[in-house]
């Protein structure tokens, strides 16, 4: 699955690193404890977070996550978009709560495959 596929299905707005939404995701993860994210999140997640600021660029390029979604409404700073735009890494818009996304990703078959 692509990250535009998941855009697509779950009609979530594309803020920022439009340039990127052709990366593969193999699994999700939720987590807005920086630290937490770098120690489990896994090469190709889409992250699930309330944070905006431009520190979860430099999380998602040393994991190379597929995409970031910001949850409950949140939006990034206009220092964020530009520096995801240039990384390519989409950042994702939802009004929805982790919780929600995330068992609605997990229903659509992003889940870490076992082996």
């Amino acid at each position: 699955m692509k990250v535009r596929d998941i855009q697509s299905a779950f009609n979530l707005e594309v803020a920022a690193g439009g340039g990127g939404l052709d990366r593969e995701v193999v699994d999700g993860y939720c987590g807005d404890l920086l630290s937490d994210v770098m120690a489990n999140a896994g090469r190709g997640s889409v992250w699930l977070t309330m944070q905006s600021h431009q520190n979860i660029l430099a999380v998602a390029a040393l994991k190379e996550l597929a995409a970031i979604v910001l949850v409950n409404g949140n939006r990034p700073a206009d220092d964020t978009r530009a520096r995801a735009d240039q990384e390519g890494i989409p950042i994702l818009l939802s009004q929805g709560s982790s919780y929600q996304l995330a068992g609605m990703f997990f229903n659509a078959g992003i889940k870490k495959k076992e082996g």
